[in-house]
């Protein structure tokens, strides 16, 4: 075991998600596409690029110590790793992802129980198997190497399990969602003798402290304004904050610096309020990490 660490970035369509992100937690991750291993603005990291399914295998076996996942494909490989922290992040949106059972729309099935003797389509086979297996239910798994959604619509299979976020592609090919069989979301895993290394465990906690604090800076925005003496406490009421807002006197003047931390979807309904209140010079600036 070497003295840096080991860190597997996911390849696909989470690697440009996890690079931007790193780099709002301030790491800055290079990629040349046709190398595996990327560079990292840190002396104590090694990068490696590896498919978010096989993640969690390598991590387990030690070709890596650490790296970046899906609880999925974790429960997929059934792999004896330590959770360093959840991360909720996608190419998408910020909300977890699915697994779904899912079946045509005008299909007579209701509940996976309907599916005896069926075929399901799934690149989850492994867990989609036991799944089926633990309630009893005899069913035909196959492998699906992509476009599993069409498989109902082509007749390949009679039900398919597939993982979604807003579930539009599972709409726009007129299927139905019969069951929920999973919430997973990014997790941050590492092996056993890193997390024993205690200047491995060191590193893996601060990239987990930051990576949250650059993910709950996603939420968030700063704004500053001045504001008139006497429209202060009508301002104040306006005003969420994480604490209590930062208040400062401007030089020589009657005017107040008022600076606070509010959530994204707040700023366009507080904004007019605050003008209307008596604020003005109102500056909105993004976050980086909020910890």
């Amino acid at each position: 075991m070497t003295d840096k660490l080991k860190l597997g970035i996911p390849k696909g369509s989470l690697q440009n998600a996890t690079i931007s992100l790193f780099s709002r937690a301030g790491w800055k991750i290079n990629v040349d596409g046709r190398s595996y291993f990327p560079e990292i603005d840190d002396p104590e990291i090694d990068c490696a690029i590896c498919r978010a399914q096989e993640m969690s295998m390598h991590v387990e076996n030690g070709t890596m110590d650490a790296g970046l996942t899906g609880k999925d494909w974790i429960a997929e490989n059934q792999s004896d790793i330590h959770v360093v922290c959840d991360l909720i992040y996608s190419k998408v949106s910020s909300r977890s992802a699915r697994w779904v059972l899912a079946v045509a729309g005008d299909a007579p099935y209701k509940r996976a129980e309907d599916l005896e003797g069926k075929t399901i389509a799934t690149e989850m086979v492994g867990f989609t198997r036991r799944y089926f297996a633990e309630r009893g239910i005899n069913v035909k798994v196959e492998f699906s190497w992509g476009a599993t959604e069409a498989k109902v619509v082509n007749g390949l299979a009679d039900a398919i399990v597939e993982v979604t976020e807003t579930e539009s592609t599972i709409r726009a090919h007129r299927l139905k969602i019969i069951e929920e069989m999973m919430v997973t979301n990014t997790q941050l895993i590492a092996n056993h003798e890193a997390w024993k290394d205690h200047k491995k465990r060191v590193k893996l906690l601060q990239i987990a402290l930051l990576l949250k604090g650059a993910l709950q800076a996603e939420k968030l925005v700063g704004i500053k304004m001045n504001v008139p003496k006497n429209a202060m406490e009508s301002v104040m009421e306006l005003l969420p904050s994480l604490n209590a807002p930062t208040v400062a006197h401007l030089y020589e003047s009657e005017w107040l610096s008022v600076e606070t931390v509010v959530a994204v979807q707040q700023v366009r309904d507080l904004v007019p309020k605050l003008l209307e209140a008596g604020a003005q010079g109102i500056i909105e600036y993004p976050l980086n990490k909020v910890l």
